[in-house]
């Protein structure tokens, strides 16, 4: 298959699959008025699969997409920009035949990253006290991440193999 169809098909796969994981487990964080998700594990996964291009637009498009269809649209331009960076670090550095333990410090290098960004936002929209209170929730979230996203690129590595093997 041709890098740009690749990349459209993909990217589509890993924008609906972000969304759906970001959208069907919302843990709501009255102070920021944000919620905490799954969607990051998706991110891990398909940007350790696939690669920084789609680990970026999955990530990115998809967590952004949620963040509109879930009443959260006010987050949706930070998020773009958070998860999309998340998703290209982690596919930049964690992609392709990386062992299971370097995934895991790129998930937390990227989980930082993704706590960080947010944190900064939290503070311009809404003060130190409520970004603060954020920090709890963002970690926990990235440590999902950390914790899921590598075991289910594991276990997923022979099939995806397999699959781009035959494109």
């Amino acid at each position: 298959m041709e890098d740009r169809v690749k990349i459209l098909v993909y990217g589509a796969l890993g924008i609906a699959l972000v969304a759906l994981a970001t959208m069907s487990i919302q843990i709501p964080v009255p102070q920021t008025r944000g919620y905490i998700n799954l969607g990051d594990t998706v991110i891990f996964v398909f940007a350790m699969l696939f690669g920084a291009r789609i680990g970026a637009l999955a990530g990115g498009v998809g967590s952004a997409l949620a963040d509109l269809l879930t009443g959260y649209a006010h987050w949706a331009p930070f998020t773009l920009v958070i998860k999309g960076i998340e998703g290209l670090l982690v596919g930049l550095l964690a992609s392709g035949e990386k062992s299971y333990p370097v995934r895991v410090l790129v998930g937390l290098l990227a989980g930082l990253v993704m706590v960080f960004g947010y944190f900064l936002t939290e503070v311009v929209l809404y003060g130190v006290g409520a970004a603060l209170a954020e920090l709890p929730g963002n970690f926990i979230q990235a440590g999902s991440a950390v914790a899921i996203g590598p075991l289910v690129v594991l276990a997923l590595q022979r099939i995806a193999r397999a699959i781009i093997r035959r494109i």
